[in-house]
């Protein structure tokens, strides 16, 4: 059973991690891995790759946990941004196309040549220049229809360094996508 954000401590657990004491990756997993496996559901659209992020992901947090900096963003943020890095990836290396319903289907209307693959693919290139927090903000703004105030509290950030982050993070997508 999972305690809520307030009251358990993800640094303290990744700290824990980092000294090798495995109980602490399980804690973390039981706290998270439902939400967690949610994200990559979201994203690959099939539960067996979403399970398999979901590993991959504890792995990763496992193995980098003591790389972990609290300066950069919360502990929690963090895990959910290597899962959803991890999930993206699997997306852009195997060229998968996730499906969207119906009523969200883009119709491209083309008298320039515009190009929407490549043009997807540019964007996955550009979003991955983006330091991981910020890139994690564009996402939940974007993607997830988050307010900046929801982000805000999702990454355990200052309201005002969230809205910082989106406004330099989208000048740096107009500049990469010259």
């Amino acid at each position: 059973m999972s305690l809520p954000e307030t009251l358990f401590d993800y640094e303290a657990h990744l700290a824990a991690c980092a000294r090798g004491e495995r109980a602490a990756l399980h804690r973390l997993y039981v706290q998270e891995g439902p939400r967690l496996l949610g994200v990559a559901k979201r994203l690959v659209r099939d539960t067996a790759l979403a399970e398999d992020v979901v590993h991959d992901a504890f792995i990763k947090i496992w193995n980098g946990a003591a790389g972990f900096d609290p300066a950069r963003g919360s502990a929690r943020g963090w895990m959910f941004s290597v899962t959803r890095h991890l999930a993206l990836n699997l997306l852009r290396n195997h060229g998968r196309e996730t499906p969207l319903e119906e009523d969200h289907q883009v119709h491209w209307h083309d008298n320039d040549g515009f190009d929407a693959q490549a043009h997807s693919a540019r964007i996955h290139h550009c979003l991955g220049q983006l330091e991981p927090q910020r890139r994690l903000c564009i996402l939940h703004a974007y993607v997830d229809g988050y307010s900046h105030a929801q982000i805000a509290t999702r990454l355990d950030t200052p309201l005002g360094t969230v809205k910082a982050w989106i406004k330099r993070s989208l000048n740096a997508l107009r500049e990469c996508m010259g």
